[in-house]
């Protein structure tokens, strides 16, 4: 499967992404809102943004159990209750398994760069993701796209 199912198109003009800090930042967010009002609460934030929560430029939360199990997706609630595990981007690379690889080994980091369809442009981009554990197996995460 390639990146591209993983993505409607976000409301978003072309060059309006988000920072790696800001990714960061969204992450604590969302971690904070998990400890405090529980994952199930929390996953619906994340994957219906009442009053625009949770999304930012082109920065939404996505959230996968450590088996590559969609819990969230901030651009694309087709997505949750997926097993997402083994999909790749163009260049072969399991991205998620990286991702969770990525947390399992240090409980927070980046991942990438990995390629990934932006909505903006219709084309591939280079992207990382910053995350942190969640709630038991999970992984917490937002993606901001390199900027040239």
């Amino acid at each position: 499967m390639l990146a591209t199912a993983a993505l409607t198109p976000l409301a978003y003009a072309a060059g309006e992404h988000g920072s790696e800090a800001e990714a960061q930042d969204m992450v604590k967010k969302a971690v904070a809102l998990v400890k405090s009002a529980g994952a199930e609460k929390a996953y619906k934030v994340f994957t219906d943004h009442p009053d625009g929560a949770f999304k930012e430029k082109d920065l939404y939360v996505f959230v996968y159990d450590f088996d590559g199990n969609c819990l969230a997706q901030g651009a694309n609630a087709k997505m949750v209750g997926k097993n997402l595990i083994s999909m790749k981007d163009v260049d072969g690379n399991a991205f998620i398994k990286g991702m969770i690889d990525t947390v399992k080994a240090s409980s927070k980091g980046w991942y990438g760069p990995y390629k990934f369809n932006n909505p903006a442009t219709q084309s591939y981009e280079l992207k990382r993701s910053y995350c942190e554990r969640g709630a038991g197996d999970s992984m917490i995460c937002v993606g901001t796209y390199f900027t040239k």
